[in-house]
């Protein structure tokens, strides 16, 4: 059987995210008491108006197949999105919609890289980023961002990295994992090193960039730099501010000939994302957006709780995170120590496990992410998951000799 399956398989990882919440699920059906903090996405439910938004077009009979990109009143609302929060000008020709952020993300790949070509990845990085450009057969260049950092890249590591066969460079901002969130003053020294570079493209995700805390304000590199508008696609989609992970859009805008490359690769696979979900999502962009700041005050809470309680376990330092709900504490301290049968921790992945079994606490390890030592905690849940999760956590620690 495995002659059978493409070569370009050995590429690939499963993702890491999905593997620990599913483990989780397995667990907690063979009777386990396990918290999950795999998962990213929000505990809230999709807004009221937005799934009568969903109720009404599905009374209405848009039930059918839309245009590959999307329906006219979603690029419409798109473009005012991008108009009003960002100041970017966008025709309806340059926006492209698909079922969630990830399609996106593969479709452009798949529509530009060749073999030789190289993305640059800042580490931490979401766990598909990497996986993606190698199944389109580019080369990942990964740099670190340093947690002394606060997990941003430099602009000399930045510059560093940049060779003649470089053709992207990813980035995300607030960051999943580590939450960090680059202000406009941060973004315009990786801008200014991007602009000396114009065969360089952007692909910035922006997903979680109404997920951010104590007055951040969020800017996105074509904003920030206009000269890099030709050659940036700005990412975004209803999942995680809107509380909308399995509606599963996407969406993001640039040049209209990146967007009809993009259009031919999706045509041939998923084709069009789902007409209802679609018109969710021009209402979730159109209709009341107070909701948000709502979920960010509890989001807050729970980030600075869980920042907290992590500081104070044995071996764990944790940064507080300007964005997203994630946060990525080190583990170092406890690497090297032994559990309570004599297992040693030699490695992020080794604690994750260790720390399952031993309390039932699902996290992510960051080699997952890219950068070790450390694990990925989501905060999307509720206090009481995240108190007992965090004492769970640290008597475990405490139990490490």
């Amino acid at each position: 059987m495995t002659s059978f399956l493409a070569d370009s398989l050995s590429r690939v990882k499963p993702s890491a995210t999905m593997a620990v919440t599913d483990m989780a699920r397995q667990l907690r059906a063979q009777g386990r008491d396990v918290i999950g903090l795999g998962a990213g996405e929000p505990d809230f439910d999709t807004p009221e108006n937005i799934k009568q938004a969903a109720i009404d077009a599905i009374a209405r009979g848009e039930t059918k197949y839309t245009a590959v990109t999307g329906i006219d009143e979603l690029k419409q609302a798109i473009c005012d999105k991008f108009k009003r929060d960002n100041g970017l000008d966008y025709e309806a020709s340059q926006v492209f919609v698909a079922p969630g952020g990830k399609p996106v993300i593969y479709d452009a790949m798949m529509a530009t890289l060749n073999p030789g070509n190289e993305v640059i990845i800042p580490a931490p990085y979401w766990v598909s980023y990497p996986d993606i450009v190698n199944l389109a057969g580019g080369e990942p260049v990964i740099v670190e961002a340093r947690a002394e950092d606060g997990f941003k890249l430099q602009a000399e590591d930045l510059e560093a990295a940049i060779t003649p066969n470089t053709k992207w460079f990813i980035f995300n901002s607030p960051s999943n994992p580590s939450g960090a969130a680059y202000s406009e003053s941060e973004l315009k020294k990786l801008t200014d090193v991007l602009v000396k570079h114009p065969h360089v493209w952007v692909l910035t995700d922006d997903m979680y960039e109404h997920l951010v805390y104590d007055n951040f304000v969020f800017a996105t590199p074509a904003q920030v730099e206009p000269q890099l508008y030709e050659r940036t696609l700005t990412m975004n989609g209803v999942s995680k501010a809107y509380c909308m992970t399995g509606w599963r859009i996407g969406y993001c805008a640039g040049p209209q000939q990146l967007i009809k490359a993009m259009t031919k690769i999706q045509s041939q696979s998923t084709s069009n994302p789902t007409s209802i979900s679609q018109w969710a999502a021009v209402e979730a962009l159109n209709g009341p957006q107070e909701f948000i700041a709502e979920h960010n005050t509890h989001f807050k809470r729970r980030r600075d709780m869980v920042v907290a309680l992590l500081n104070q376990c044995a071996g764990i330092e944790c940064l507080t995170p300007e964005g997203a709900f994630y946060v990525y504490p080190s583990c170092a301290g406890c690497i090297g120590k032994a559990t309570e049968d004599g297992t040693v921790i030699d490695s992020d992945e080794a604690f994750a496990k260790a720390l399952l079994e031993a309390e039932g606490v699902a996290v992510v390890h960051g080699a997952a992410f890219g950068l070790s030592p450390f694990f990925r905690i989501s905060y999307a849940t509720s206090d009481e998951n995240l108190t007992e999760a965090c004492a769970r956590i640290q008597r475990f620690c405490a139990s490490l000799k």
